[in-house]
């Protein structure tokens, strides 16, 4: 089996640039029932993203949000356009955010139809620029596997646009690491240099990795990944999946400048103890 056990035929370089991003990743948590037992896990002090959608409303993100703060978190609550009303709404939503000292945002467009005057990202990110002083740190998305409802070139000229707002991309989650190493390449061939936040799944069972992969849009990815087992890495009791073997393989571009892969951000769908067991028993692996 193939894990990261192996780091030691790592080069030094390579070994050091996981244990780096490993040591210092970014949970990604669902604000539903059952998130705030599962948080009970985290590191302290933890990065934490939060999600939103259109069914739970963006309420639902900023509530867990300034709940995790108050706990010490380093908190980025996902901000969707298309679920904020109007200036007044947003006005609102970061007077809460000033109130909790959380500095971060992530904007996405969100799923589903505008609620109001903001239709996609851009369009958000623009009227933040014209009001906010206050955020240290502005992420977007990115797609190394393409979208399902946007083209390619549409993806690309949208991230060179959100470039000039934003501090961080993270990408939609991966299982081919050829896909991905392409994708840093083009983007950076096309002049979009925004650090990344590299997108990876927690510890998941497979069947609900599979579910999820097929509604974010990256079943073929998920093929993928039944098709070259060895990518599998560490498959616990249960038949979950961890990274390990996928970090592997991306390695060589976690050290290449050009890349310039600054974090690791991972989907843990609230698996909080599963994934920080993973967390622990890596560095543990990456250290010896």
């Amino acid at each position: 089996m193939d894990r990261l056990r192996s780091g030691h035929a790592l080069p030094a370089e390579q070994r050091a640039a996981l244990l780096n991003l490993v040591a210092n990743a970014i949970f990604e948590l669902v604000p539903v029932d059952g998130m705030q037992p599962a948080a009970a896990a985290l590191p302290p002090r933890a990065s934490v993203t939060v999600t939103a959608s259109p069914r739970l409303g963006i309420e639902a993100t900023i509530d867990a949000a300034e709940w995790l703060a108050a706990r010490g978190h380093d908190v980025c609550p996902h901000l969707a356009a298309r679920s904020i009303r109007d200036r007044g709404h947003l006005a609102d939503l970061m007077a809460r955010l000033r109130a909790a000292e959380i500095r971060k945002v992530f904007v996405v467009g969100g799923d589903g139809q505008p609620v109001g005057d903001f239709r996609d990202g851009l369009s958000l990110l623009h009227e933040l620029a014209r009001v906010d002083g206050w955020f240290r740190e502005i992420g977007v998305p990115s797609y190394p596997e393409g979208h399902p409802a946007i083209p390619d070139g549409v993806l690309l000229d949208d991230l060179r646009a959100k470039q000039d707002h934003a501090q961080a991309t993270t990408t939609q989650m991966s299982f081919n690491p050829g896909a991905v190493v392409s994708w840093i390449a083009r983007i950076r061939g096309h002049g979009i240099v925004l650090p990344i936040h590299l997108g990876v799944p927690g510890v998941l069972p497979l069947r609900k990795l599979m579910k999820v992969g097929a509604r974010i849009g990256v079943a073929d990815s998920t093929r993928y990944l039944m098709k070259n087992r060895g990518l599998l890495g560490h498959v616990v009791t249960g038949g979950s999946f961890g990274p390990d073997a996928l970090l592997r393989a991306l390695a060589p571009s976690l050290v290449d400048p050009v890349a310039n892969v600054r974090a690791l951000h991972l989907f843990t769908m609230n698996q909080v103890a599963e994934t920080t067991a993973w967390q622990g028993r890596i560095m543990d692996e990456l250290e010896s």
